[in-house]
């Protein structure tokens, strides 16, 4: 028998016998409409002619025979044959759930990764640069404090010198009056002291001091105890040979044992041999920017926690935001290809369903159009037939 696509035209032979069930129905290879064949009465095959008149179209004139239908073909319960549907298209490794992913979740996850980094290292410059600047004002305001004081103490001990010039350098520590100028407090631990530069013996000797057992001894004496902090000491110490100033830090052991830094102003009295010591430890007067800079430290390590606590909550609320609307637009998608396929292969009866209001249910309602469109435009060519 011979069988005419209502579509394009296209003939095909068809051998009855080989239809199982009532009916049968198969792809046209040409416009790809499916075509549907009842079996004749007669379960018998009948052979045709090879040459049948009327049995090729326009398009096929040099072909010397008719091709053979071969439609792939299950057969249901219900005695009907239907063809399997299957994609033409299959989507790529980037399907569009995994670009919506990376769009909306991987890309601003690294943007945010990226901008909250740049803020906590910001903070964590900006804190210390903070405590390192307050840090060296109050050294320099501390330094300027002492240096002033060496200055001062000197200027009290010349005077006192000039208004008593019977007063003989052994008798510095037993005079009160010289030694309230000469031995005064300077921050919280440290003091002024007075020396004597060295004369013809080349000896460095001490005449005032809150510490009486290094009075008139050999200052370089105290090499041995202090070991190798002695040389910074002695540099500063000494460097007030021809009547210049001197000053710096230098580490010195405190009678715990432990080593702490320590800052020396040495001015010399004008008009005398004398030298005016002032010294202090300097993390007297940087406490409480190092407590400050403590307390920062602390802010900051709460800020970035909580910024990192954010982050994270942010993070996991956009992925579950993404993750949920990419999967139930791309079911809506699936069931709209799926709609598109059926009606492809002429199942012209199947309903679309959904409830959507946006640009898919804008797709929806277009391919219902075109499948209504189909089914009258096949109803006016079989009328005509």
């Amino acid at each position: 028998m011979i069988v005419i696509c209502e579509e394009c035209g296209k003939k095909y032979r068809i051998d009855p016998s080989k239809i199982r069930g009532a009916a049968a129905r198969f792809k046209c290879r040409v416009c790809t409409h499916m075509i549907m064949v009842s079996k004749p009465p007669s379960a018998s095959s009948t052979a045709l002619p090879a040459d049948l008149p009327g049995t090729k179209t326009a398009t096929e004139s040099t072909e010397k025979e008719i091709p053979a239908a071969e439609p792939e073909i299950k057969l249901d319960r219900s005695g009907t044959e239907h063809v399997q549907v299957q994609s033409a298209r299959k989507s790529g490794p980037l399907n569009l759930r995994i670009k919506m992913l990376v769009l909306f979740f991987f890309i601003p996850l690294v943007l945010l990764i990226g901008a909250s980094l740049l803020y906590v290292w910001q903070q964590d410059k900006m804190a210390a640069l903070l405590t390192d600047e307050s840090t060296k004002i109050v050294n320099q305001m501390a330094e300027e404090k002492i240096a002033d004081l060496s200055t001062a103490v000197a200027i009290q001990c010349r005077l006192y010198l000039l208004a008593n010039p019977g007063l003989v350098k052994e008798d510095f520590m037993n005079d009160m009056g010289f030694k309230t100028l000469a031995v005064q407090k300077v921050g919280l631990t440290g003091y002024t002291a007075l020396y004597e530069m060295p004369g013809q013996d080349g000896i460095w000797r001490t005449w005032a001091h809150v510490n009486p057992k290094i009075i008139s001894i050999d200052m370089a004496t105290l090499k041995k105890p202090l070991g190798r902090n002695f040389p910074g000491f002695w540099k500063i110490y000494t460097g007030v040979k021809g009547g210049k100033r001197s000053q710096g830090y230098y580490t010195w052991q405190d009678k715990d044992g432990k080593f702490r830094e320590k800052f020396m102003v040495c001015t010399p009295v004008a008009g005398t041999p004398f030298v005016v010591a002032a010294t202090t430890y300097l993390d007297e007067f940087t406490g409480p920017v190092k407590l400050m800079q403590s307390r920062a430290a602390e802010l900051t390590e709460k800020t970035r926690a909580i910024i990192w606590a954010i982050l994270g909550g942010t993070l996991l609320l956009i992925g579950l935001i993404v993750a949920t609307y990419s999967h139930r637009l791309t079911q809506k998608i699936k069931s709209l290809t799926d709609v598109a396929e059926r009606i492809s292969i002429g199942d012209l009866g199947i309903e679309i369903k959904t409830k959507a209001k946006d640009e898919i249910g804008e797709l929806a309602e277009a391919i219902s159009r075109m499948q209504e469109s189909i089914r009258l435009s096949i109803e006016r060519l079989r009328r005509r037939r």
